[in-house]
């Protein structure tokens, strides 16, 4: 139940991170985000604030944004009957489309044509008389009632994603996966100032009957050297030990001001499969804020190298054991999760880079391949007919659906079976 719960909150962040991204962008571009939701399924919650109705869902998976767009405008279809809520110049300011026994205050009508997107008006029946056919001009800020109980603005042409310039386009649909990426970074500062330092190149303490202890060197000794190499870092050590084979190597160390040289025979130890060959000490952790800052953005560069890296690798390799849907990021979570809460800051790093760096493929379906549209638009000079760019996003929904069902079955097989 544990593994469950922090994974849920995992996904939920990285999701939640993800759309506020597109969220508060498109905000800041002018476009109308008609619904920003926390979590999936029913309706728990919901307020109207600034043109957007922010709802809590009773599934915590995450969320999503809803851009005001062809696809998602309000609509009426004839016969149906509402409930319209008029304001003091007679505008349409309410539209209850919900069918509640409990609708709000207003009048009733039988619609017979509505648009809400340019004209902005309704014809319909008054309270079932057909004999005369009233028309009611609808206010561009007017809100329509669901049918499933939530209250958002209707979506004006003006305020649509598509009539956006191709900058706010770019901007909008770029904001999500930066976001990610920018909460890797944030995480993995996190990570370094609530982790112990780095070990420098000075000796906090030997370990008993270990080679540093049996040839002299102390605590407080800095490395200085070894085989004639500066050593600058800690990981120099361990680079220069394992060139040595599990040779004796020439040890300069620097005490009280003083330089000693000690003959040192590295001890072999197997980690995970692999031959590693030390010393026998704990180097002194730089607990300083500058040092633990630098560690938490020296970790996010090379994790984001190294990821860009393992995309590229996949083109010129593609194995489903390379990908990881929601199972497996589950079954990581788990394994990581015990083993410690700093372990799973750098985790969630990790993955919300990943994620902000595979979102940026331009692939349909993807935010990348969204991107590569606005940019297709930017170098024709005029938008993609939509109809075109409806059958490219259906092809990369059809891939995507795929491949997630395909990476799905593998991590199933992969954690749980093999």
């Amino acid at each position: 139940m544990k593994g469950i719960l922090i994974f849920l909150v995992v996904f939920g962040v990285l999701v939640f991170v993800h759309e506020f991204g597109h969220f508060i962008v498109a905000k800041k571009c002018g476009i109308l985000v008609r619904e920003f939701s926390i979590g999936m399924g029913p309706k728990l919650f919901q307020k109207m604030r600034a043109k957007t109705t922010y709802t809590i869902r009773w599934l915590p998976l995450g969320g999503y944004v809803r851009l005001a767009g062809p696809d998602d405008a309000a609509k009426i279809d004839p016969g149906t009957t509402v409930v319209l809520q008029l304001d003091k110049q007679n505008k349409v300011k309410r539209i209850d489309a919900s069918g509640s026994q409990m609708p709000i205050e207003g009048i009733p009508v039988q619609v017979n044509s509505a648009d809400l997107v340019d004209d902005l008006i309704i014809q319909g029946y008054e309270n079932g008389n057909e004999d005369q056919l009233k028309t009611y001009a609808v206010d561009h800020d007017a809100t329509i009632i669901e049918q499933n109980g939530t209250e958002l603005l209707i979506a004006p042409r003006d305020t649509q994603f598509q009539e956006a310039s191709v900058g706010k386009k770019l901007a909008t649909n770029f904001a999500g996966p930066f976001m990610n990426i920018l909460l890797g970074f944030i995480v993995f500062i996190i990570w370094s100032l609530a982790a112990p330092g780095a070990p420098t190149t000075t000796v906090g303490s030997t370990i008993a009957n270990q080679p540093a202890q049996v040839a002299g060197i102390k605590a407080n000794d800095q490395i200085i050297a070894i085989n004639d190499k500066k050593i600058s870092n800690f990981n120099q050590i361990a680079s220069e030990l394992a060139k040595s084979k599990g040779k004796t190597v020439e040890v300069t160390v620097k005490r009280e001001n003083k330089v000693k040289d000690f003959s040192v025979k590295p001890k072999a130890r197997k980690i995970d499969g692999q031959r590693i060959y030390q010393l026998g000490f704990y180097g002194k952790p730089d607990n300083s804020l500058g040092a633990k800052l630098k560690r938490g953005w020296d970790t996010s560069i090379s994790t984001t190298g190294l990821i860009f890296n393992a995309v590229g690798n996949l083109f010129r390799h593609f194995s489903l054991n390379k990908l990881s849907g929601p199972v497996g990021i589950y079954s990581q979570t788990v394994q990581v999760s015990n083993m410690g809460f700093t372990y799973l800051l750098a985790f969630l790093a990790m993955i919300s880079i990943n994620l902000g760096i595979v979102n940026l493929i331009p692939i349909p379906g993807l935010d990348g391949g969204k991107l590569l549209l606005n940019l297709i638009q930017l170098i024709i000079g005029k938008p993609i007919p939509a109809d075109k760019e409806a059958i490219v996003d259906v092809i990369g929904f059809v891939i995507l659906l795929l491949l997630i069902v395909a990476v799905t079955g593998n991590d199933i097989y992969r954690y749980f079976i093999k």
